[in-house]
């Protein structure tokens, strides 16, 4: 039996999806974008859809406990879905986007490591206030390790978003991998990867990726595999 999607939140999707992949940010099949539909489970994109071509057979629920895919019509989530889930336990987000935006790309691969947490700080910008947090005159980006296993990338994400203390921005980078984003709704986290893009392109254009410490990133307590 098929679990069916609502009809008016998976055309939001497909649409923001067919949007981000007009701007050459969710090139090929990549990228993926969800919502939160209810306390128990989300909607997201189907896995090696292309995301200017999606319809609404091309999403898919899953559960936020477990990132299980609930529908059995022969379309899989993403390949990411453990990530969007992550975010969704850890924060009251209702919509999680992830892109390939050139600039964010290229700073997580310059910038990231391929086995620590680190962190990309920016210090007095005007775009830092798009990313909502009590003090908008800095933020330090995490920028996590591209594990091949994508659930041990969901495990670092969820560490470091629940634990210590202090504000977390609400996006992130993935080594080599591009920029995830999430808000109360789809604008509010695309608005936040726009910011996000911008920050990083300011980056390379002024060749300041470190004009203040941050305290160290909160690393996730699972150990290699």
């Amino acid at each position: 039996m098929t679990t069916t999607c609502p009809a008016a939140v998976a055309g939001e999707i497909t649409a923001m999806a067919g949007s981000l992949y007009r701007r050459g940010w969710m090139p090929g099949t990549a990228g993926n974008v969800s919502v939160r539909d209810g306390n128990d489970r989300a909607l997201i994109t189907g896995s090696g859809r292309s995301k200017g071509e999606l319809t609404a057979r091309d999403v898919v629920p899953v559960r936020i406990a477990d990132s299980v895919g609930l529908d059995v019509d022969g379309v899989r989530p993403s390949a990411e879905t453990t990530i969007h889930t992550a975010v969704y336990r850890a924060t009251h987000s209702d919509a999680v986007v992830h892109v390939h935006a050139p600039f964010a790309t290229a700073a997580s691969v310059r910038f990231g490591r391929p086995d620590t947490l680190v962190t990309m700080p920016f210090q007095d910008y005007e775009l830092l206030k798009g990313f909502g947090l009590t003090d908008a005159s800095r933020c330090a980006v995490p920028i996590f390790p591209n594990w091949a296993e994508v659930a041990r990338i969901a495990r670092d994400v969820e560490a470091h978003l629940t634990g210590g203390p202090g504000e977390r921005p609400p996006v992130l980078l993935i080594a080599g991998h591009g920029a995830t984003s999430w808000g109360r709704d789809l604008a509010q986290a695309r608005d936040r990867l726009e910011c996000l893009e911008a920050l990083c392109e300011l980056l390379f254009l002024t060749g300041r990726p470190h004009p203040w410490r941050p305290e160290p990133p909160v690393h996730a307590t699972t150990t290699g595999e």
